[in-house]
């Protein structure tokens, strides 16, 4: 049940760059022996696209409020491309029903897009600029990361994937009590507006 481990893995992945996963996993395929890795993904034509985006959201993720614009357009596209590859390592494997691993990756790139989204809010609202750029080199450190490991050591990816999933919540959830706490702050300082 490795396939398991990677759908998991590379939803959670998916949720924070879904080019960078199709490119890492492709490559993975191409040139590590990975068996699960969807043959589609091992294309040419493929990587070079999965190449040029991922570039195009390493710039973007750098800057602030590019980087929460880029995620907005982006909820639709992670979950929807993470359920994809799921339902496509189900089937290169043969391990596991299709649609539970499309369900299992899209709700795992779900968790993982929402949490990349809030932190970014959140981390925009600080003035400068250097919290942002560290914060996206983390989470591209973390992905290539991950996805690396679980060519060999699928499971521990998958843990790894999920307490990073669970970090990640924990973080955002209460980022965004501070902010919002501040936010009340600020409006009780400034008195009731006139009409």
């Amino acid at each position: 049940m490795d396939a398991l481990a990677y759908v998991v893995t590379s939803g959670w992945s998916s949720g924070i760059s879904v080019y960078a996963t199709v490119l890492v996993t492709g490559l993975a395929g191409r040139f590590g022996g990975l068996d699960s890795v969807p043959h589609a993904f091992e294309r040419t034509d493929v990587l070079v696209v999965a190449a040029i985006l991922a570039a195009f959201e390493f710039v973007a993720d750098k800057i602030a409020f590019v980087d929460s614009a880029w995620d907005a357009v982006h909820t639709v596209i992670r979950p929807a491309f993470a359920a994809l590859v799921g339902g496509l390592i189900a089937d290169q494997t043969g391990e596991m029903n299709e649609a539970v691993a499309a369900a299992l990756g899209g709700v795992t790139a779900v968790g993982s897009h929402g949490t990349k989204a809030s932190l970014r809010l959140a981390v925009n609202a600080s003035p400068e600029p250097v919290s942002n750029v560290a914060v996206s080199l983390g989470e591209d450190t973390a992905v290539v990361g991950v996805l690396l490991l679980a060519v060999d050591h699928p499971w521990l990816a998958f843990a790894i994937a999920l307490v990073l999933l669970v970090a990640g919540v924990t973080v955002a959830t209460f980022a965004i009590r501070r902010i919002r706490r501040g936010l009340r702050r600020v409006q009780a300082r400034l008195g009731p507006r006139s009409p």
